[in-house]
């Protein structure tokens, strides 16, 4: 039996690469991180340190960096992926969110890029676990 795959992200070119970090890095620094990390805490359980993100392969992921608190392991730190683009052609994002169970979900498709990371910035479903 033939069954239809998940389309893949495509990777653009450098120069729409750099474009697409510099927006996304943008959005991290306003409004995610004033608005869901103003101050660090330090707690006795895992607790949020700062908001990055990596780019791979046509995929942008928004990450918690998490740091321990717990006596076993206090200082692990540890990168949380919370909401991911992908890059499905020019001007072209769909946008994942991180279940609890580890896997990517779609949330919204066929965005421009501006359309992306406003839904990033303000739909409810794909903020930092904060």
């Amino acid at each position: 039996m033939w069954v239809q795959g998940k389309p893949s992200p495509e990777s653009p070119k450098e120069p729409e690469k750099q474009a697409i970090i510099a927006a996304c890095e943008a959005v991290i620094s306003n409004p995610l991180k004033p608005r869901y990390l103003p101050e660090i805490t330090p707690k006795e359980t895992n607790y949020p340190i700062d908001i990055s993100g990596d780019y791979r392969g046509g995929r942008y992921r928004f990450m918690v960096r998490c740091r321990s608190g717990f006596p076993h392991n206090t200082g692990y730190e540890f990168d949380e992926p919370f909401a991911r683009i992908d890059r499905m052609g020019p001007d072209r994002f769909n946008i994942q969110r991180m279940h609890d169970s580890g896997e990517w979900f779609l949330v919204h498709e066929a965005k421009t890029l501006a359309e992306a990371l406003d839904l990033v910035a303000t739909d409810e479903i794909l903020q930092p676990p904060i």
